[in-house]
Parts: C-alpha cells; sequence; structure tokens
C-alpha cells in the first residue's frame, strides 16, 4: 500500500466520524429518539418525551464532548459501579501506554527507518506515493547499528508497561477493598452456592439442607432457599410477557379508533377480538404457570442445588473454602453471584450436559473455527461466544460475559491477527505452532509484511466501530423500523448494559496491535491514540449524566449496570497485555536475528522470560484479591455492621432475595386473584 491510499483511508474515515458526531449532537435531542440514545433516563421516568418544537435542537452542539472529559471517576463509580471504572481505566491505560510509546515511536524509530535503504530510499517529492513499507522496521539494512536504536526502545517500553501494568493492579484492587468497606450489606455477600447435596429417600433436599448445616454452622448458618427446576416455567413466563406488551401495544396504538370514526367500524371490531384472543391465550398461560408452579413445588420437583444464608460474611467465606464432606464429589460450594446476576437456566441442565459443552465448546469450536465466519459475520461472533459460554455451566450473567470476553479476544487474535499473518494459511499457523523452535523466526518474516494491513484495519475498523457506539446505528434502525407498526411507552423497553464482551475484546485487540508493532511500524501508534481519544470520550459519554443547555433536560446516557463483579474483568485486561508484550518480544528476537544483529536477539531473549516473572509476581501479589475477600476484610466489615439497625431487616429481605423469578405469581391481568398464587404454597 502507499501512502496516498492511506491519506484516502482516513479521510473517508475522518469524514464518517464527523458524520456520525454531527448526526448524534442532532439525534440525541429529538424526543422521538429518547429510547435510543437516553434510555436509562425513560426507563426511570426522570425524562419524558416533549413535542414542543425547539429550533435548537436542529443545530449540532458540542457540549457533551466537554462534559463527558470532565466526568470524575467517582460519579462514573456512582452511575456504573466498579465493572465501569475498570472498562475506563483499560482505554486510560492504552492512553498512557501509546502516548509514551508514540513519542518513541514517532520522534525516534519512524526517522531511522524511513534514513534505511534496505528496501528503497524515501521518495521526500512524491512522497504521498511512497510504499508504506519504507516506514516500517524492515527498510532498515541488515547488520545496521541503527537496529540498536529498536533494541533499546523494546526493553525500554517493556518496561515503562510492566510498570503501568502494576500500577494499575495494584490501583483496583486497592479501589476493589474500598468499594467492598464503603458498600452496603449486599446478599451475595452472605451466601453460599450448594450443589451435588445427596438425595435420601427419608427426607427431602430442603430437610437435609437444613440439617447439615444446622449441625455444622450451629452459630453462623441463617437460612436456605431449595432451587427448582423451572425451565418450562420461564419459557412460559417469556411467552406471557410478549403477549401482554403486544395486549398493551393494540390498546395504546389509537389508529384503528381513527379509522372507525371515518366509518370503517369492521377495523375495529378486529382490532377488539384479537385483544380478546390474546387476553384469552395470557389467561390459559398464566393457569398453566400456576399448575407448573405448583408442581415444582413438590419435593420431587427438587433440583440437587441450595443457595445457602449465613448470618456474617465470614461464616459463608469459611463455608465456602472448607470441603463440607468426606466425599469430595457432594456439598459441593462455590460464593452466590448477586440475585439479579443468577443465570437461572443453569440449574434445569444435567451436570453431564454442563461437562461435555464446557469440555467441547471451550476446548474446540472457540479455538478452530474457520477464519471465514469472522469476516464474513464480524458482528454474530460476540453473540455467539456469549451463547456458547451460556450453555458450559455457568452460574452468573458476569462469568458467562468473562468467559465469553476471553473466547473472542482469542478468536479475534487467532482469525484476525495469526490469520492474516500467515495469508490465513492454516497449514502455516500449524507448522508454526509445530515447530516452536522457528516461531520467532516466522513471525519476524510474516508480522512486518501486514504493517499495511492493519494500520488500515485501525483506521477502517476501529474509527468506525467505535464512532458508531455513538451513533448507535443497529438500535436506531431497529427503534425506527419497529415504530412504523407499533407505538411504545417509555416504560415498555430494556435499558441496555455496557456489552462487556464484545467491547473489551476489541479494545484489548487493538492494544495487541499497537504494542506489537510500535517499534515494526510507529506509523499506527498516532491512529491507535486517534482511536482511543475517541473511545474515552464516547463510552464516558455512554454512561455519564449531561445537561442540555437548551431545554434543560438532564440526559444519564445510554448503559445501565446489571451486575457488578466489582472490577473482576481486570484480571482479563492485565492477562491480555502480558500476551502482547510476550508476543512483542519474541518478534523482537526473530527480527534482530533475520536482520543479522545477533547480539541484539540474544540479549532480547531473556525479556519473555522476565515479562513472565513479572505476571506471576502479579497473579501472586493482586489476583488473589480479586477471587476472594480476605478474613480481615470480611471480619472488619462485619464488625462495622453487626450493631447496625437496618441489619435485623437485611436478614429477612435476605431469605427472599434469591427466589426463582419463574416461581413468583403473574400479575399480567386483572381481577384474577385466584390465578395469582400456585395451588400449593412453596417451602
Amino acid at each position: 500500500m502507499i501512502v496516498s491510499a492511506l491519506l484516502t483511508s482516513v479521510g473517508i474515515n475522518t469524514a464518517l466520524c464527523v458524520l456520525f458526531f454531527t448526526l448524534y449532537s442532532i439525534l440525541r435531542k429529538q424526543p422521538s429518539n429518547y429510547e435510543v440514545y437516553v434510555p436509562r433516563l425513560l426507563a426511570e421516568g426522570i425524562s419524558k418525551r416533549r413535542s414542543r418544537f425547539n429550533l435548537e435542537r436542529l443545530i449540532p452542539s458540542a457540549g457533551w464532548v466537554a462534559k463527558a472529559w470532565r466526568l470524575s471517576e467517582e460519579e462514573l463509580l456512582s452511575l456504573s459501579g466498579l465493572d465501569g471504572v475498570v472498562f475506563m481505566r483499560m482505554i486510560t491505560f492504552s492512553l498512557k501506554m501509546f502516548t509514551f510509546a508514540g513519542m518513541i515511536g514517532m520522534l525516534v524509530i519512524l526517522p531511522v527507518n524511513c534514513w534505511g535503504n534496505q528496501l528503497k530510499d524515501i521518495d521526500v517529492v512524491d512522497f504521498v506515493n511512497n510504499s508504506l513499507d519504507v516506514f516500517t522496521i524492515s527498510n532498515v539494512n541488515s547488520g545496521s547499528h541503527w537496529l540498536w536504536v529498536h533494541f533499546i526502545a523494546v526493553y525500554i517500553v517493556s518496561g515503562f508497561i510492566c510498570m503501568l501494568l502494576f500500577f494499575e493492579y495494584k490501583y483496583i484492587s486497592s479501589k476493589r477493598i474500598s468499594y467492598f468497606y464503603s458498600s452496603e450489606p449486599q446478599p451475595h455477600h452472605f451466601t453460599i452456592l450448594v450443589h451435588s447435596i445427596p438425595t435420601s429417600s427419608s427426607s427431602s433436599i430442603s430437610d437435609s439442607v437444613e440439617r447439615f448445616f444446622s449441625e455444622l454452622y450451629p452459630s453462623t448458618y441463617l437460612s436456605h432457599v431449595v432451587v427448582r427446576r423451572t425451565g418450562k416455567i420461564h419459557s412460559l413466563v417469556s411467552e406471557a410477557k410478549k403477549l401482554y406488551k403486544r395486549v398493551t401495544q393494540l390498546r395504546s396504538d389509537p389508529t384503528p379508533q381513527k379509522r372507525m370514526n371515518r366509518g370503517i367500524s369492521g377495523i375495529f371490531r378486529q382490532k377488539t377480538n384479537v385483544i380478546e384472543e390474546y387476553q384469552k391465550k395470557l389467561e390459559n398461560i398464566e393457569e398453566s404457570v400456576r399448575f407448573k408452579q405448583s408442581e415444582a413445588s413438590l419435593a420431587g420437583e427438587e433440583a440437587r442445588a441450595a443457595f445457602v444464608f449465613f448470618r456474617s460474611r465470614l461464616g459463608a467465606a469459611t463455608a465456602f473454602h472448607i470441603k463440607q464432606s468426606v466425599n469430595p464429589t457432594h456439598w459441593i460450594t462455590e460464593f452466590a453471584p448477586e440475585p439479579r446476576d443468577v443465570y437461572w437456566p443453569f440449574f434445569s441442565e444435567s451436570f453431564m450436559r454442563r461437562w461435555i459443552s464446557k469440555k467441547f465448546f471451550s476446548e474446540i469450536v472457540t479455538g478452530y473455527l474457520p477464519s471465514l465466519i469472522l469476516q464474513l459475520f464480524l458482528k454474530v461472533v460476540p453473540p455467539a461466544m456469549k451463547f456458547l459460554s451460556s450453555i458450559q455451566g455457568y452460574i452468573s450473567h458476569s462469568d458467562i460475559e468473562m468467559s465469553a470476553s476471553r473466547k473472542v479476544l482469542w478468536f479475534t487474535v487467532w482469525n484476525v491477527f495469526f490469520a492474516s499473518v500467515f495469508s490465513g494459511s492454516i497449514l502455516s499457523m500449524l507448522q508454526a505452532i509445530l515447530d516452536p523452535k522457528n516461531i520467532p523466526a516466522k513471525l519476524a518474516v510474516a508480522v512486518p509484511a501486514q504493517a499495511s494491513f492493519f494500520i488500515t484495519y485501525v483506521v477502517t475498523q476501529g474509527w468506525t466501530s467505535v464512532s458508531s457506539e455513538l451513533f448507535r446505528v443497529i438500535p436506531f434502525l431497529f427503534c425506527r423500523i419497529t415504530r412504523l407498526f407499533t407505538s411504545l411507552d417509555d416504560d415498555e423497553f430494556e435499558v441496555p448494559s455496557i456489552p462487556y464482551h464484545k467491547d473489551i475484546p476489541r479494545v484489548l485487540f487493538f492494544g495487541l496491535l499497537g504494542i506489537t508493532y510500535f517499534f515494526l511500524a510507529p506509523l499506527i501508534l498516532p491512529f491507535l491514540l486517534a482511536y482511543f481519544c475517541l473511545a474515552y470520550i464516547i463510552y464516558r459519554n455512554q454512561v455519564s449524566i449531561s445537561y442540555d443547555v437548551f431545554f434543560l433536560i438532564s440526559f444519564m446516557n445510554v448503559y445501565a449496570p446489571k451486575y457488578d463483579t466489582a472490577g473482576k474483568f481486570w484480571p482479563v485486561i492485565h492477562n491480555s497485555m502480558i500476551f502482547s508484550l510476550v508476543l512483542m518480544q519474541i518478534i523482537a528476537v526473530g527480527i534482530f536475528a533475520l536482520k543479522k544483529l545477533s547480539m541484539a536477539s540474544t540479549l532480547a531473549m531473556p525479556l519473555p522470560f522476565l515479562t513472565l516473572l513479572f505476571n506471576e509476581y502479579c497473579r501472586k501479589r493482586f489476583l488473589p484479591i480479586f477471587v476472594a475477600y480476605s478474613a480481615e476484610s470480611l471480619i472488619k466489615k462485619d464488625r462495622q455492621d453487626q450493631n447496625g439497625a437496618t441489619m435485623t431487616q437485611f436478614y429477612e429481605d435476605l431469605v427472599n432475595a434469591y427466589k426463582d423469578p419463574a416461581l413468583l405469581p403473574l400479575q399480567y391481568l386483572p381481577n384474577n386473584d385466584n390465578l395469582r398464587t400456585p395451588l400449593i404454597p412453596q417451602a
């Protein structure tokens, strides 16, 4: 690729970004678009649609940029939880990293690359027709002493990134502990999930749990809730919700009434018949749900799992960490997720199915799907990986999303980076893996050759994707289309949450490109910095509060957290950065050997081992904080809350916190109180 082609691509994508920003500045002010750009406000009833015309709505404004930039971390924490803070710290970490690497790359390494003539001399007069390869390390003469500049840069940037990773891990670890101390009592801190409960013909699962934990933990055990098999009930409840929504839409749609006033009364009668038909179906479903709930209340429908509640956090942690039985396959414990984070279909699957799914999908499907899928259906990959994770037997939505994040990341690394580097040849990739001694040499040849492709990839895929996140193209089009057929109230839509399984892998992949190419093709760094600056502004805007100066409407923009892992995504981010560093260092070993600078290649060999040693230290020093809270923290928090006036009420509410939504009575139809409770009271 030549410089002129890159400049054309940059110009086109810059124009697209400006267009998206302009459209967003106008469309976000239109009341008809509030469910796309401010759904959180509508759902919470803070803002209502206003049809009064105002000319200012048609004038683009950039005030939201300054407001998003000024958003403090404490405000971000209150709006999106610690997970939102971790997401933004990932972006600011990348900005710090590539600002430092960019100064070295653009001011030092790039001139060295241009001064070389291994490929050709740079044409200053006809600059736009130069090949991008003249700006890469490939243009530096083999054996040139100027390659020592690249060697020193690799060591300096590696040390700087490791230093940043250490302080960032340390900061987020302390933030996680502070977040724990400052939080109100949370149900999942007092609860464990017990499964593989042994069955007995003489007693029910509930009786077994009560007897077992009362004997072992008499001073801390509080109560329990046995999980029921409710897979079929969930399906019925979902169908009832859809029918109720449809009936509500038909009742609120004024069009048929207007037509009736014009004399076409048959249309109104047809609408009435449809509503009555839907109401009859809804009534039948509610009755079916009532019977299924009654069946689920019987002992025979108990799953071999229960949520067990304790009077203290330390009591729950003790029960979690200690083996409960001499038979290690019985009474298996794990920490319970937040009540809103529980993935209830988990309990409807058999152990064998979950085990087979976890082995098959995690080991085979996510590693070896053909790269053609990613190229043709890139948008489908994140939801596909989330679906695969959902059938692996994870208990919570957050675990599913973290698993999907890892799958999407490594799938992207394999199918975009390595497939492009090795020209999409699976045979070439397998040969490199099966011959590990030659991996540095093969990467040294293949990776620099794809520098032009990945520079263009950052501009086209990176800039466009992050700009479309602001404009929300798909939700906007979906809203436009559905409005042609239905009329929605402000509370008839679901407020979206940040799709971590899609956005975290994308940001991390661009981080991998920057780390890998900073000394090979430093020209990629300005475009990456532009990408992360856009991401910084746009993502802060999506979770921030801004105030429109024209009609004094408070905008709390798009995303609302649906769970909070208290920062557990950071180890995923840290491990990805370590992988990127090691990959860059292995390439450096190979490139110096290829360029016939054997001394530099030899001196670069310790770098990957030093990086992995640093990672092992971080794993032992910080990772346990993200796995479980220490006894010191738990006891301190328990003592802080033990005399609290709200703890009695908290214990009463705790027992009801983990009730399966499928077992709650439906209340869609009026005047049907007899259909709102199961035939048999639940134990």
